[in-house]
């Protein structure tokens, strides 16, 4: 079992923050200042170098974070396999879990109840960002583990695919556009509204437009909205043409509040993946997540 003032520097070294680590712990700040002195007393060297408002890790504290992550890999498995032989033991597990917005509003609430109706035991915490935020979440650790959508893929990272979405035109009942079936050379005279820069949905849209021979920096782009929610809100009262996904508008679709918008030739098709920091592959938690998300969500479709 790592020591409290383990637990407490192992966390200040993630996030390369007294103040989030005082946020995620739940202890004050002059508490964990006072177990990082204690442990600088005990190994009689300095951790962390202060930079002003800002800290690193000194060759010490990169070593002792180094021994700590082998060592919690080390309990997990430990804490995986022995209620295999002690089912009485049931230990406490902290899972932090990034998703981005459709992931967490409309596909994951009711799956990660039944996860945590199974284990009872995991802490678990949701962090609801846009995919570019949780690919940059989890590469300063501030997340264990993150699911967005098909962007960019960066070396340092292992994807694990989970589901398949559709993102789909919709726009008004209210408006003129739902009269016809549109063709791709139209978009480049309705209004639209989209989701910010660094949105999943945005960049797989982008790129199908380009297959097609479409750049979005040519179309009349009306106004970018920060979220699935505003973008739903804003096109419900709204003329303009909006690209959603389609598990976000489900419902609006079946009481009619929006309606979808055909267009010829263009279909926007996108993968959400499990992301993990590689070298991680191997954590029972992480991977008994992911797999139990997969087996849960095949139920649901």
């Amino acid at each position: 079992m790592i020591s409290h003032k383990h637990v407490v520097f192992f966390e200040v070294a993630r996030q390369l923050s007294f103040t989030k680590a005082s946020q995620i712990l739940y202890i004050s700040q002059s508490a964990i200042s006072k177990q990082i002195k204690a442990l600088e007393d005990h190994y009689k060297t300095g951790l962390f170098e202060r930079h002003g408002n800002t800290i690193s890790l000194t060759p010490a504290g990169q070593l002792l974070f180094q021994k700590l992550e082998a060592v919690q890999q080390i309990q997990n498995d430990l804490h995986q396999e022995l209620p295999l032989i002690s089912q009485e033991f049931q230990p406490q597990i902290s899972l932090v879990l990034g998703a981005s917005t459709t992931i967490s509003l409309y596909i994951l609430p009711p799956v990660l109840s039944a996860y945590l109706t199974q284990y009872p035991k995991v802490e678990l915490s949701l962090r609801n960002r846009n995919s570019e935020n949780i690919l940059k979440a989890l590469l300063d650790h501030d997340i264990d583990l993150g699911i967005i959508e098909g962007i960019n893929k960066v070396s340092q990272v292992t994807y694990t695919p989970f589901l398949t979405d559709e993102v789909i035109a919709v726009c008004s009942p209210r408006n003129p556009l739902i009269k016809h079936d549109l063709e791709l050379k139209d978009l480049y005279q309705i209004p639209l509204a989209l989701r910010e820069a660094g949105s999943g949905t945005l960049a797989v849209l982008e790129e199908a437009l380009v297959q097609r021979g479409v750049k979005l920096a040519q179309l009349p782009v009306r106004v970018r909205l920060g979220g699935t929610e505003a973008l739903k809100n804003f096109v419900r009262v709204d003329t303009c043409l909006a690209f959603l996904p389609r598990q976000a508008v489900l419902k609006e679709l079946e009481s009619g509040e929006l309606v979808q918008v055909k267009i010829k030739d263009l279909q926007v098709q996108r993968t959400f993946n499990f992301i993990q920091r590689k070298g991680t592959e191997n954590n029972a938690p992480y991977k008994n997540f992911i797999q139990f998300m997969k087996r849960q969500y095949s139920k649901t479709e």
